[in-house]
């Protein structure tokens, strides 16, 4: 990979005004670092520094900047970012002696829109999410709204963008006003399921309706962790598993709160034992099959840390170089058929039922109900039922990785 420096252009007023938290110079930094800029020198009065390397990134920090101005940049070794209607919009790559002359005009004083445009280089249209103006009120406030679009997420549902994301983004306003990192929320988070749990796990039906709300509460709060993170451009893997680990210890310890609540509740009900307890060490093991089915899938095969990206099933596909290939889930060949309304309505809502969000909205309202037996049952029979599906879904992918290593082809890390 050629080496990238960049070069940030804060010599304006603008790169000190705050939008999300951040001024535009900071920003921009933080793309450029995103991007992956090892030195990162920022221009405030006078020349720039660098000893250039072999690709030089240039961003302007007069404006609001994401990363959807630069990354389309680097698939060329020199690249203008352009506004739809083909004007420079601030940022530009230049490669070997280019990088060189760039910088050597920057130092003399020239400005970066002319030297771009000078640049025998390919201009690239920028996508919806990567620049705006910040000059005025009006459009800081349009910064901000086209700034927040970038937490509306592919992956999200019905339930999460109508029940959840409307009251995460005024919290996430919020937070990111303050110092306060996605990773602290993380371990906030961590904290009231802890509590949650805590509660819930007391012999009384209200205490487990009052540690399922401060549960469903931590789950709106574990949504602005990664909300503040993309807004403020601190997303990371180590966070991503923090989440992760959050996520799946707070499934796995509410479960067994409610488990332990119904022993103290209902005891063994005429059975000779204790239903509850087998329930807890059904779901126990479950749980843990299914942790572990689904994050060996992402490690190994998808090359994420977030449950949302599992994939059930892989073909294997030819890769970059001779004798190697790589996996990538099955895309359907077969147009799909037209379905009745009633039918399709169904097929599209019935996956929710097993969604963690899902599931805490259903797990309250049968505690308000004083049937936290039904509850905690439902949790174990889910459990049983994810299980038994990625553990399938496990085996087919260990088969298929056997037979690529039988086949004498070396497979390729996603």
């Amino acid at each position: 990979m050629v080496e990238l420096d960049a070069i940030v252009i804060a010599d304006s007023p603008l790169a000190r005004v705050k939008i999300a938290g951040l001024t535009a110079r900071e920003r921009a930094i933080r793309v450029a670092r995103k991007v992956g800029a090892t030195r990162v020198q920022v221009i405030e009065h006078g020349a720039p520094q660098l000893e250039p390397a072999a690709r030089v990134l240039v961003i302007r920090a007069d404006q609001l900047v994401h990363t959807g101005l630069v990354e389309p940049l680097l698939a060329a070794p020199d690249a203008i970012a352009i506004d739809p209607d083909g004007t420079y919009a601030g940022a530009f790559v230049a490669s070997g002696a280019a990088a060189h002359d760039a910088i050597a005009r920057l130092a003399r004083g020239e400005r970066d829109d002319a030297i771009a445009a000078s640049l025998p280089a390919r201009r690239v249209e920028h996508g919806a999410v990567a620049r705006a103006a910040i000059a005025t009120p009006a459009e800081r406030a349009a910064a901000h709204r086209l700034l927040y679009r970038v937490l509306v997420k592919p992956q999200d549902n019905a339930i999460t963008r109508y029940l959840y994301r409307p009251v995460s983004f005024p919290l996430t306003r919020l937070l990111v006003r303050t110092p306060i990192t996605p990773n602290q929320i993380s371990y906030v988070v961590a904290a009231l399921v802890a509590l949650g749990c805590w509660i819930a796990a007391h012999a009384s039906d209200r205490a487990a309706l009052i540690g399922t709300v401060v549960v469903l509460a931590a789950s709106y709060l574990d949504c602005c962790d990664g909300e503040v993170a993309r807004l403020k451009l601190l997303s990371s893997r180590f966070g991503a598993w923090i989440d992760t680990v959050v996520d799946e210890l707070s499934s796995v310890g509410y479960m067994i709160a409610l488990g332990w609540h119904c022993h103290l509740a209902f005891g063994e009900q005429l059975l000779g034992f204790d239903p509850w307890l087998v329930g807890i060490a059904i779901g126990v093991a479950t749980y843990a099959d299914t942790i572990y089915c689904i994050y060996y899938n992402l490690i190994v095969a998808v090359g994420s840390a977030n449950s949302q990206d599992y994939v059930g099933r892989f073909e294997v596909v030819p890769a970059g170089r001779p004798n190697a290939v790589r996996l990538q889930p099955v895309t359907a060949t077969e147009p799909a058929r037209e379905l009745p309304p009633a039918v399709r309505w169904v097929a599209t809502y019935a996956p929710y039922i097993v969604r963690r969000d899902f599931i805490s909205w259903g797990t309250l309202a049968l505690c308000a109900l004083h049937l936290t037996h039904v509850a905690f049952a439902g949790l174990v029979l889910g459990g049983v039922v994810t299980s038994v599906i990625v553990t399938i879904d496990h085996v087919r992918l260990r088969s298929l990785r056997r037979s690529i290593a039988r086949r004498g082809l070396v497979l390729e890390a996603p």
